[in-house]
């Protein structure tokens, strides 16, 4: 690994942070920024360890990695705030969680009383109609994509825990497929009880454990 490629790597993750974090920045130009101060990271790494061309290769391949970036980034755009709007109206009082992430995604934490009962995938009556809609809104912006990951609390072991949290992901994407959203703008993780909000140690902290968590993206085109 030689100095130009330090620096370079550098530089790149120096701009994805200071750009993400300005200011007089609106959401969109945050989410394309960052994306490409990553890409151009990526780029200098390709360009470092791809033929040791010296700092002109370098260079070049952190512009293209910085081109390649720009579509990587986040828009949230006016059909993004929208979802969002009408997710919290959908949600209200029922202890769902609505969010914008640094990203620019769109995130819905589901807790366990509204989504799934213990040790099932079957979709709960009263977490159908936050289904309803949210499939209202995908339907409404087919530029978006969806991300759902289903967790799990501690008890059981890992051996249970996992598939049960994959199948609790997929039956909430065969309930939006049903509805009218391609299945393949919907990705599906499961990840047990690797990723804790709370302690395991009691009730209450296991309940919080046993969410779904969903996620939206509308991905920047580049121009």
């Amino acid at each position: 690994m030689n100095i130009t490629f330090i620096r370079s790597t550098l530089c790149a993750t120096a701009f994805a942070v200071a750009a993400s974090g300005c200011a007089d920045m609106n959401a969109t130009q945050r989410g394309t920024a960052t994306g490409a101060g990553v890409g151009a990271g990526l780029g200098a790494l390709l360009g470092a360890t791809t033929g040791g061309g010296g700092g002109g290769r370098t260079s070049r391949g952190a512009l293209l990695g910085a081109a390649a970036g720009a579509v990587v980034g986040n828009v949230w755009s006016k059909r993004m705030e929208q979802q969002r709007q009408a997710m919290e109206q959908a949600t209200r009082g029922t202890g769902v969680e609505v969010s914008q992430t640094a990203d620019n995604r769109l995130k819905l934490q589901i807790p366990s009383d509204i989504s799934f009962d213990t040790g099932r995938a079957d979709i709960k009556s009263n977490f159908r109609p936050i289904l309803n809609r949210f499939a209202t809104t995908l339907n409404d912006n087919p530029a978006a994509f969806v991300t759902i990951i289903g967790h799990t609390d501690s008890t059981g072991g890992d051996a249970i825990n996992q598939p049960l949290s994959l199948d609790r992901a997929a039956s909430a994407r065969s309930y939006l497929a049903q509805r009218g959203v391609a299945s393949n703008r919907i990705t599906v993780e499961g990840r047990a009880a690797r990723e804790p909000i709370a302690s395991n140690d009691d009730p209450a902290g296991r309940a919080r454990n046993r969410r779904v968590e969903i996620y939206v993206s509308e991905p920047q085109q580049q121009g």
